[in-house]
């Protein structure tokens, strides 16, 4: 509606400084006709002059209209960007006119706030990544100079060499744990990993997964069930094992000895669920909010088990592939994870 009242305010100016020109021009020619009769001469030399006045004066006008109504706004817009480009994303831009006023500029101008503090979150994030980032390398490289250097005594005896060398073991398989995800978190941030989609048992792949953990579910004497339906689907594999490899390694770290862990496949016609529930230490409302940031970790007594990354991981592919993940949690209870992936269009 706004566009087209501003669309016949400007033909009705333009027709009225039409008619106004050639008004004046006519009311000039009969009075220049009247007085210099027959000097053709002087009458065309003044409707000349009558032409280039009010030729000037609508330049006038508009070079004054252009310098109020788009060279002032666009000089303000290209001062934002200048700052957004040299790093200043705290930039923001007072709108040009009252709301409901609004014209393109104050879009424009909209726009580039969002833009800016969009920037400006981005940029919290990245710092706030790599100071996590070196906060968790630092840890494992320290262990692994400490230990290094116990072992260079030579009077060490042959338990401590073994205890020294699993430390390290441990330590080394921390910091490749933390670059691999750091890694696959980078691919799947910038859209690198390409999906290549194939015909997969999804069942058969979540079995070989939970059998992967036998070893560490049967030394914790953890009670495992499963109900896991018949699932054949085109999908990309590899988003299917970071999903589920992080939760089911997640159920089992946090679950202790003798307690439960639940794992089901469930086939709809338009969607899957994945469920993993633990007899776990659980959580409280805040962690539950905030267990798929980037290192954050709810249960601190764990941290040297993980580095934060891995529900991250789960979430950012989960978003790539258009399915959804939610969680419910007790302290002292345990946790249930439920993963939806949709067969069309919304996901793989």
């Amino acid at each position: 509606m706004k566009k087209i009242k501003t669309f016949v305010f400007g033909y009705l100016l333009l027709f009225f400084c039409v008619a106004f020109s050639t008004t004046c021009s006519v009311l000039l020619y009969d009075n220049l006709k009247s007085n210099f009769e027959n000097k053709i001469g002087y009458t065309a030399i003044f409707l000349l002059i009558n032409v280039f006045f009010i030729t000037f004066l609508y330049a006038l006008i508009d070079y004054i209209r252009r310098k109020i109504t788009i060279d002032k706004p666009v000089k303000i817009i290209l001062n934002a960007t200048d700052e957004i480009t040299s790093g200043n994303f705290k930039v923001t831009i007072n709108k040009l006119h009252r709301f409901g006023q609004y014209d393109a500029f104050d879009q424009i101008i909209s726009n580039i706030n969002k833009m800016a503090k969009e920037l400006d979150k981005s940029e919290v994030l990245k710092s706030d990544f790599i100071a996590n980032v070196s906060h968790e390398i630092k840890t494992p490289i320290t262990i692994i100079n400490n230990y290094a250097q116990l072992l260079s005594d030579e009077n060490i005896s042959k338990e401590e060499i073994k205890e020294y060398g699993d430390n390290l073991l441990a330590a080394a398989k921390r910091l490749t744990s933390l670059v691999t995800n750091i890694l696959k978190l980078n691919k799947l941030d910038n859209q690198i990993i390409s999906e290549t989609k194939t015909e997969a048992n999804i069942s058969n792949l979540l079995a070989e997964a939970i059998l992967s953990y036998e070893d560490i579910i049967g030394k914790k004497n953890i009670e495992l069930e499963c109900d896991i339906d018949e699932v054949v689907m085109k999908i990309e594999i590899s988003y299917l094992d970071m999903i589920w490899n992080n939760l089911i390694s997640n159920a089992v770290k946090f679950t202790d000895e003798y307690g439960k862990i639940f794992i089901s496949l469930k086939d709809y016609e338009d969607k899957i669920i994945i469920k993993v529930k633990d007899s776990g230490c659980g959580m409280n409302k805040e962690t539950g909010e905030r267990i798929f940031e980037k290192f954050y970790q709810g249960d601190t007594s764990h941290a040297n088990e993980g580095n934060g990354l891995g529900l991250a991981l789960v979430k950012r592919v989960i978003d790539i592939i258009g399915g959804e993940i939610s969680v419910s949690s007790e302290i002292g209870v345990g946790s249930t994870f439920m993963v939806t992936v949709y067969k069309e269009k919304r996901g793989f």
